[in-house]
């Protein structure tokens, strides 16, 4: 945690209000975001109960199942959330505009720009929580691997037609989850806690009726109260006001209303299933779709609070005009969409279980790039997390006194001008420290050469700075390019654009320890599917 984190938090606590971190959205949110809002059955792992889901805040859709252990009546559930998921998603995947690509030439190596398609748009899933994240992901991995059949006439327990589809699309977005920056799907409590610091702990911030009530309390009311009563206060019925923000349920729903109505199902049906003339069954037949409808109106009633939620936490985001770079960050979404949707159209199996040691690498990799590229466009977009920067000595704020202008040794001289400039800060400089500023949204790097006391009694330092790059190709720098005395400017400590790391051999070339030696077989299972094994069932 930041220093301006800290005091941030601090000054919520002495106010009663959740304090902001940021002055800009840091996360692209499209104009029609799908919002599902799930609930898991107690005590099974990944066992669907109910969601709510839907790009209309005011008509939600609502699916149950009214007896998770039934095999039968969860296929119905995936079944249904697959009709309800898959619209919105393959509504963006024909909307196309040319692109251009960088793709190397296998015979020679070298990488020529070739014209292809990118989707204008994609679909953005939004859940409540991090735990919603998670269960999206389970989700996936347990539909992907499902046979149907079509596929398999022979499988057991066939899937319905678009369950498996539906499964590689949750994966491909659980999996895009994890890069950091990535917007595609979002947990309204994590944009929450990125945008405003709270008085109450991290644990605590994931609870979205507690969090929203530190950033838009009732009038009067400060916000560790409301935060308190949106966790604990109950209605005559011993039941929470604010229902947990899924996909997990409270202990008092579960035993005082959700399984009594169970019950009432499971003896409803068992009625009907020994019914023994046709007047009889239409009897039953009422009481089993009351039970239903029982069971239903109990999980709206548990879901629909946290619906609401999610969309004021959507209204209070979109009060912030979004960061310039997140834009790019959504286009390296719309490209991830597109290949994904490319794989699929292709025939191409789902994806592993587990990945191969390249692919691990290269995700680690990226995610551990994508997080530097993030935390650099962050602090260069808002003023507000540069100053965490500057606390931290990362970076700093200066006025530039003076600049002489030098060239370097050469027979082709170039310019390399002397900046100095004034700052009243102290950031970690070191000999021939690299620093960047952003030069018409391209970084120019310089170079620390030295530090002097300034001759006042301000205790501000003079900073020696050589000017680098992006002057142009003459002996002249190019207009606009050298800082003018006067200017005041951010420099940073970090680059900001992030170089990629060494290259990694083909899954092919594996050498014995990460899963070699190659050969045809090993390339052979790469291609293909895992096994489904009796962890990938819900």
């Amino acid at each position: 945690m930041s220093l301006i984190t800290t005091l941030a938090r601090l000054e919520a606590v002495d106010t009663g209000r959740a304090q902001p971190l940021a002055t800009v959205r840091h996360r692209h949110l499209t104009d029609r975001p799908l919002v599902l809002v799930p609930l898991t059955t107690a005590g099974e792992a990944g066992a669907p109960l109910g969601a709510l889901v839907g790009t209309d805040r005011e008509a939600p859709r609502l699916l149950a199942v009214a007896q998770p252990r039934d095999r039968d009546l969860r296929f119905a559930f995936l079944a249904e959330l697959a009709e309800a998921v898959l619209p919105h998603i393959e509504a963006y995947a024909d909307v196309v505009e040319p692109a251009e690509r960088n793709e190397t030439d296998p015979a020679t190596g070298k990488k020529t720009k070739v014209e292809v398609e990118l989707c204008t748009d994609a679909g953005q899933l939004i859940v409540p929580s991090r735990a919603g994240v998670e269960f999206v992901r389970l989700l996936g991995r347990s539909m992907r691997f499902r046979r149907t059949a079509e596929d398999d006439p022979d499988t057991p327990y066939p899937a319905p037609a678009r369950v498996p589809l539906l499964g590689r699309w949750l994966t491909h977005y659980g999996e895009r989850a994890r890069v950091p920056g990535s917007s595609l799907l979002l947990a309204a409590t994590d944009l929450l806690n990125r945008h405003w610091a709270t008085g109450q702990s991290s644990l605590e911030d994931q609870h979205l009726g507690a969090l929203l009530s530190w950033i838009d309390p009732p009038a009067g009311s400060p916000g560790a109260e409301a935060a308190l009563r949106a966790e604990l206060a109950r209605d005559a019925e011993g039941q929470l006001l604010c229902p947990p923000a899924g996909p997990a349920t409270d202990p008092d729903f579960d035993n005082r209303l959700l399984a009594p109505a169970i019950e009432r199902y499971d003896r409803a049906r068992t009625a009907l299933a020994s019914a023994e003339d046709g007047l009889a069954a239409d009897v039953r037949l009422g009481e089993l779709s009351g039970a239903e409808r029982e069971i239903r109106s109990l999980l709206a009633r548990v879901m629909l609070p946290t619906w609401d939620a999610v969309w004021r936490g959507l209204d209070l985001l979109r009060e912030l005009p979004e960061g310039s770079r997140a834009e790019d960050r959504w286009t390296r979404d719309r490209w991830s969409f597109t290949a994904h949707r490319d794989r699929v159209r292709s025939g191409e199996p789902p994806q592993p279980r587990r990945d191969d040691a390249v692919t691990a690498a290269q995700k680690l990799a990226s995610r551990e790039t994508a997080q530097a590229q993030l935390e650099a466009q962050e602090a260069l977009d808002d003023p507000l997390v540069l100053a965490g920067r500057r606390l931290a000595g990362e970076a700093f704020l200066a006025a530039v006194t003076d600049v002489e202008m030098t060239y370097t040794e050469s027979k082709r001289p170039s310019p390399r001008p002397l900046v100095t400039v004034r700052t009243d800060e102290r950031p970690h400089l070191g000999e021939r420290t690299k620093v960047y500023r952003s030069l018409e949204g391209k970084p120019q790097t310089a170079e620390f050469v030295r530090a002097e006391e300034a001759t006042d009694q301000d205790g501000d330092v003079l900073l020696v700075l050589r000017i680098l790059d992006r002057m142009g190709r003459g002996k002249e720098p190019a207009p606009g390019s050298v800082p003018e005395p006067g200017e005041r400017i951010a420099w940073t400590l970090f680059e900001h654009d992030q170089r990629g790391g060494p290259k990694l051999p083909d899954p092919e070339e594996t050498p014995w320890t990460h899963g070699g030696p190659p050969g045809a077989d090993a390339a052979t299972r790469a291609e293909q599917p895992d096994r489904v094994t009796p962890e990938d069932l819900l």
